[in-house]
Order: structure tokens, then C-alpha cells, then sequence
């Protein structure tokens, strides 16, 4: 056969398999949070607002948390609130994924953090979103807020296409079998604030990470951080949009080793 007309054949065949596929569907609106990116070492430089999570060592269950402020790149930390005390993940915290990097920052060694390990992400991120059972978020924060109810879920399960996000079930299609439910039956997720670990939903990375309220002082998380209500409640109220706030948690001689670099307050 004439090559040029295998050619020609070959080119409508492949032209009537596209269009007989089915036309794409557009993605949903997302919840309202900002997608967080991998930065260079000067991580703080634009940072105006840092929330800092200071534990005594890897394996330890327990933070001291601080709110500070500045005016801008390269002016003095104000502490604006805190300390307050704080509790982590039942296994203590690794090296998460944030603005810092993927695993251990340079330089530095320590345990790295994965899906269902209990331990709570180390390492600076960014707070990129609000939700919570009240029909408003507290009063002058500046973060975007979602109202939770009982089809709103984080995607656990590493299988899926939406494993790491926060969204509502009926306006995707579920393709997980595992999730958290952000309408609870208790009081621990009255407030959350979305912690962007794992920005870019790498399988098994860690997923659904927060601040929340906790069961109590001598409670643990399976990977997120906790604190009193009134506490959590006062955070958000202060937390700013633009920039979007960091947070950072760090044992404190990584925390001590860190700060000249990270531009971090003092510990």
C-alpha cells in the first residue's frame, strides 16, 4: 500500500479515537486554601507571622507554642502570644515536607516522618487555610475558613488521586478508601488550622496534617499538633492571610542550631 495513504489512514484512525473519548470534566472548586511551594534555605524572608512549636527531643509528646510577628524581611521577632502548651504525635515528630525541603534540612539528621507512623511532621510550613463547625470563623482572622459538615473529609489513603486534600465528597469522585472525617462527634476539630505539609501529596509523604484541639494535656495525636480550644481560637483570630503564616516545629537543639539560618525568633 501507498505509504503516503497508511499515513493518511493512520491519522484519521487516531483523530476518531480522540474525539469518541469522553470530554474532560472540570475540577471543582477547591476548599479555601492556598497551595504551598518548596522555597529556598532563607525560608522566613517573607514571613511576617511564625507560629513555633518547640519540643524537647524526637520522641518527646509535648510542645511549648509561641505566636511572633515582625514588620517585615529582617526585622526584629515580637512575641504576640504564648507560650502555650501543646501536644504532638504519639511516636514524637520526624522531618516532614514543607518549606524547608523533603526529609532533613542540610546539615541536620533526625527521624523522617511517613503515612502513619505517629509522629508529627518537624520542619517549617505553611498555614494555608481554617476550618471548623461554626458557621463563621473567629472574629478578625484574616485566613480563609470552611464550614465543616459531615461530607467534608481529608484523604488518607495513599491510593488516591486525592490523597493530602480537604474537600467535600460530593463534588469529586471518591476513589479513596480511607479518610478523616473533619465533622467529628467529638470537639477536636471545633477549630483547625490546615498545616501545608506535604504540598505535593507525595503517596505515603503524610497526609492531613493540622493545629486542632486536643483531648487534654496528656493526650496525643497521631500526627498533628493540639492544644486547649481558647487557645487554638485566640491563634486564629490573630493569623494573617498575605503572606500566609509559617509554622514551624523543631526539637529544640535543631530549633537552636536552625535559627540564624531560618531567620527564626528566638527559642
Amino acid at each position: 500500500m501507498n505509504p503516503t495513504l497508511v499515513a493518511a489512514l493512520l491519522a484519521l484512525a487516531l483523530a476518531a479515537c480522540r474525539r469518541s473519548e469522553p470530554a474532560a470534566s472540570l475540577d471543582p472548586p477547591r476548599p479555601p486554601q492556598v497551595t504551598a511551594t518548596v522555597v529556598p534555605a532563607s525560608l522566613l524572608v517573607e514571613a511576617k507571622q511564625v507560629v513555633t512549636a518547640i519540643i524537647p527531643t524526637w520522641s518527646s509528646t509535648t510542645a511549648e507554642l509561641r505566636l511572633w510577628e515582625r514588620d517585615g524581611a529582617g526585622d526584629p521577632w515580637r512575641l504576640v502570644q504564648g507560650p502555650w502548651p501543646g501536644v504532638i504525635g504519639k511516636t514524637g515528630a520526624g522531618w516532614g515536607m514543607g518549606l524547608h525541603g523533603r526529609g532533613p534540612f542540610p546539615g541536620r539528621d533526625g527521624p523522617l516522618k511517613v503515612e502513619g507512623d505517629g509522629r508529627s511532621p518537624a520542619g517549617a510550613f505553611l498555614l494555608q487555610g481554617t476550618y471548623g463547625y461554626a458557621d463563621r470563623p473567629p472574629a478578625t482572622t484574616g485566613m480563609p475558613y470552611q464550614t465543616t459538615d459531615e461530607h467534608w473529609q481529608c484523604v488518607d489513603d495513599p491510593a488516591s488521586n486525592r490523597y493530602n486534600e480537604v474537600l467535600d465528597r460530593r463534588r469529586v469522585a471518591v476513589d479513596w478508601k480511607t479518610a478523616e472525617d473533619m465533622r467529628r462527634a467529638d470537639a477536636l476539630y471545633t477549630w483547625v488550622v490546615d498545616v501545608a505539609h506535604n504540598p505535593t501529596r507525595i503517596p505515603n509523604g503524610g497526609s492531613c496534617i493540622f493545629l486542632h484541639v486536643w483531648g487534654g494535656p496528656a493526650t496525643t495525636t497521631v500526627g498533628c499538633t493540639a492544644m486547649e480550644a481558647s487557645w487554638l481560637e485566640t491563634l486564629i483570630q490573630a493569623l494573617t492571610a498575605r503572606p500566609l503564616p509559617v509554622f514551624v516545629l523543631l526539637p529544640r537543639a535543631e530549633y537552636e542550631a536552625l535559627a540564624p539560618a531560618w531567620e527564626l525568633p528566638p527559642p
